[in-house]
């Protein structure tokens, strides 16, 4: 939807660091919305995506922090946000709101919430539910916690890329909530793979099987998500890296052991994406999956095959 002029006339600038699949389809969302971006991220093809979009590639976070009231994080790595932190704090405006949407563990979110505190910015635990393919096409919700009042402000720009914002409470609780999330995304995922394999090894064809139970008491939202590209067998064109799947992995497990909670079904996946990684699949979407359960069922299928085709006992 595109902003009226007047919208446009009023709306902050907002910056956003981290421009891989996420944060670019988050920068060109906002653009489309009529906000004024300015982004960085390490590598030129990134930078050079955000010009293509109407945007404004700044040379490094420094930069984007002196311009912008309302600052976004999408990052890889805890190194990565104490780094960003630190260059915001030195470089940012008092009184600039900055919502870290990253997948990444509370008590480093709380360290760098205290660096900006201590200049005198607001720091809020913001991450999101949804894959880049659903960031393009604004279906994201976002898990915002922290400074209400802060939130408040922020919301125009959540609004701008995301369907829905949802106010979980104190800092820190919009991280728990993605890790419920992401921990019913990882049973589903697999769940996904193992009914359409299913399906096929019945003779059924995978696309009529996704469109057909989609709608069923059976369907998720991530089979009508991942579903399509299981399919396809499209998983090289990632929205949700294995590599980086298997970081959010991590922290689910370290909070599962941590409040001694029994996971089976979580625990029972995991093999399937550390196979998924062993099979070559980390640049891959996390719908690879199937790949893994496919190449596993194999052997079984060969063998069947290979006893009905065995030549009969002389009588």
């Amino acid at each position: 939807m595109k902003a009226s002029s007047s919208k446009a006339a009023s709306a902050p600038q907002v910056g956003v660091i981290g421009l891989g699949i996420m944060g670019s389809a988050i920068a060109g969302n906002l653009l489309k919305a009529g906000f004024a971006v300015f982004g960085y991220d390490p590598l030129k093809a990134a930078s050079k995506r955000l010009t293509g979009q109407g945007g404004s590639a700044e040379k490094n976070t420094a930069a984007v922090a002196k311009q912008c009231d309302f600052i976004l994080l999408s990052l890889p790595s805890v190194a990565a946000l104490e780094s960003v932190a630190g260059e915001i704090a030195s470089h940012g405006q008092r009184g600039s709101v900055v919502a870290d949407l990253s997948t990444l563990p509370i008590e480093a979110k709380e360290q760098a919430r205290d660096v900006l505190a201590a200049a005198g910015m607001i720091l809020l635990d913001c991450p999101l539910s949804g894959t880049g393919e659903q960031a393009k096409t604004r279906d994201l919700a976002v898990y915002a916690s922290g400074n209400a009042k802060a939130i408040a402000r922020i919301a125009q720009v959540f609004d701008g890329f995301a369907r829905a914002t949802y106010k979980v409470g104190d800092f820190g609780r919009g991280m728990q909530m993605k890790l419920v999330a992401n921990l019913l995304v990882a049973i589903h995922n697999v769940s996904t793979a193992e009914a359409l394999l299913m399906g096929t090894r019945m003779g059924l064809d995978a696309k009529t099987m996704v469109h057909v139970l989609a709608d069923g008491a059976g369907g998720s939202r991530i089979f009508q998500v991942r579903g399509p590209v299981m399919a396809d067998r499209s998983w090289n064109n990632a929205t949700m890296k294995v590599e980086v799947w298997k970081k959010d992995m991590g922290l689910i497990a370290d909070a599962l052991r941590d409040l001694s909670v029994p996971a089976p079904l979580f625990s029972a996946t995991l093999p399937i994406y550390h196979a998924a990684m062993a099979m070559g699949h980390a640049q891959d979407d996390t719908a690879s999956v199937y790949d893994v359960l496919e190449q596993w069922a194999t052997p079984a299928v060969v063998k069947r095959a290979g006893a009905a085709k065995g030549v009969r006992k002389k009588p």
